[in-house]
């Protein structure tokens, strides 16, 4: 038909019409589809048909290509993925690895905030430097800590992606070799923010007042201050971590910032406040709960400072601890350390101090617990202590 053979029109029994090329392919009849009529006319019919004979004398399977443009396309649209697709996917699957949700929130909303409405919308095969520098430049020197962790969130979604195959080449937001050469180095600028904390002379006074505070948030502050706790911890521990015979809070690696467990020696200061606590379901889950019965939130011991009108930060008592260590008693620095669960720097010191120092922790926390049981004599700079406590 047409004038090229094997070209004829296919007609259903229920009346559609097709073109369709019967023609050899190799030792193979094969027939193929070009278009339904009447879309497709006889001169494009007969034009497609030319084609294909064309590509079989010159040893070509012009079926066979099709299929693999069509596989190809297939896979070409199911890797072009947008930036916020491969977010949500690398979080998805990273999680189970971080040590808590709120870790998990915070890849996301660092992400969103500053990542996001600039590449979002874009597939990751197309993001280049010059599109990582305009999402890092507004933030480089303002807010400085935030954009090197926005930068090394890019460089792992973008490490991620590539090795799904949505995008290929190097890694436009990696740091050394490549984007050093066009921002400023971070630690020839940066400023430290410290938590904000009290002069260690008005904590014992703080502490009084703070005793005095009713309410759950109160007693976690408070328990923080003892302890020299991260306020994390405190909110989520559990009864099951406490041992109040053995005046030990264990608390659970899965729970630490080091990703290890730490032990917490409880003075008599801290022990009389986890007996005052309110327990009548023996089974009940958190020391410090929340009227729901479920963890307290994060600003709850926040909103006890404010109330207080205190400028400082529930963190920053751990600086207060810090000083009192170093500045008022003869303990170690790696004691102080320990008690705030830092990590040794020094890999080889590391592998050499394998114990906790515990007993000299309790010695250490029970005089913290005396320091603070200090109070003001009334119009008086005078400070009076209500025990003695000893010095190492």
């Amino acid at each position: 038909m047409g004038g090229v053979t094997g070209l004829h029109l296919q007609i259903t029994p229920r009346g559609a019409r097709s073109w369709v090329l019967r023609v050899s392919i190799g030792t193979k009849r094969r027939d193929m589809g070009l278009g339904g009529y009447p879309e497709v006319g006889l001169a494009k019919a007969r034009e497609a048909a030319k084609e294909a004979r064309d590509l079989v004398r010159q040893g070509v399977d012009p079926i066979l290509r099709r299929r693999q443009a069509r596989s190809a396309l297939a896979a070409q649209q199911a890797a072009a993925k947008t930036f916020t697709q491969c977010v949500r996917a690398f979080i998805e699957a990273k999680s189970p690895e971080w040590s808590n949700d709120k870790h998990a929130q915070q890849w996301q909303n660092t992400l969103d905030t500053y990542a996001c409405p600039k590449l979002g919308a874009m597939l990751v095969c197309d993001i280049g430097t010059e599109h990582v520098v305009d999402v890092l430049k507004p933030i480089w020197t303002a807010k400085t800590e935030t954009a090197t962790r926005v930068r090394g969130r890019i460089e792992q979604v973008l490490d991620w992606a590539t090795v799904q195959h949505y995008r290929s080449g190097p890694n436009p937001a990696r740091w050394k070799g490549h984007l050093d050469a066009l921002l400023a180095r971070p630690s020839k600028f940066k400023t430290v923010e410290h938590h904000a904390a009290l002069p260690i002379d008005d904590v014992p006074g703080f502490m009084a007042k703070l005793r005095q505070a009713e309410g759950m948030g109160a007693r976690a502050l408070e328990f923080v201050i003892l302890t020299s706790a991260r306020s994390g911890e405190v909110r989520l521990a559990t009864w099951k971590e406490i041992d109040l015979d053995g005046a030990v809070w264990t608390v659970p690696a899965e729970r630490m910032k080091a990703g290890r467990e730490h032990r917490v020696p409880l003075s008599a200061r801290a022990l009389d406040l986890l007996r005052s606590l309110p327990r009548e379901d023996k089974s009940q889950h958190f020391v410090f709960p929340s009227q729901k019965r479920t963890a307290l939130s994060d600003m709850t011991l926040t909103a006890v400072l404010r109330r207080m009108k205190v400028d400082a930060v529930p963190h920053g008592f751990r600086s207060s601890f810090k000083d009192w260590a170093a500045e008022r008693t003869q303990y170690p620095n790696e004691l102080s350390e320990m008690a705030l669960a830092h990590v040794i720097e020094s890999k080889t010191e590391q592998a050499y101090r394998r114990g906790d120092l515990f007993d000299k922790r309790r010695r250490m926390m029970e005089d913290w617990a005396g320091f603070l049981g200090a109070r003001r004599v009334a119009g008086s700079s005078e400070v009076v202590a209500i025990e003695q406590h000893r010095t190492a």
